[in-house]
């Protein structure tokens, strides 16, 4: 079982950067996938990018929201650049791995909450 632990949010003013961590407790060359979420207060927990072969944005961060990583590290970054009130949640790190006898499996970490201010 893989542990992924979130760092790096916090208040910032909109314009501003950001940039939070994930690291996991596993070498991710064992992960099929990994992918930042979030979630705002009454909304329904949505992708922000994500990172297989290919990496994939939500169209409201493209071109201000820049995923990464660092194998030997075990870490996932997401840098986020002018930043909006709108982009207000808590930030999740989600990470699959396909495990003999379970399947597709997905970890989570406990959130990072980003807050912007206008």
């Amino acid at each position: 079982q893989a542990h992924v632990v979130e760092s790096g949010g916090g208040l910032v003013q909109a314009g501003g950067s950001l940039r939070l961590s994930c690291t996991v407790s596993t070498s991710m060359f064992s992960l099929n996938a990994m992918g930042w979420y979030r979630q705002a207060p009454g909304k329904q927990r949505e992708l922000v990018a994500s990172m297989t072969t290919i990496t994939k944005y939500a169209d409201s961060v493209k071109g201000r929201f820049t995923i990464s990583r660092d194998n030997a590290k075990n870490t996932l970054y997401l840098q986020m650049n002018s930043l909006k009130p709108e982009d207000t949640a808590v930030y999740y790190c989600s990470a699959n791995q396909l495990v003999f006898g379970q399947g597709s499996v997905d970890y989570w970490g406990q959130g990072t909450q980003v807050t912007v201010s206008s």
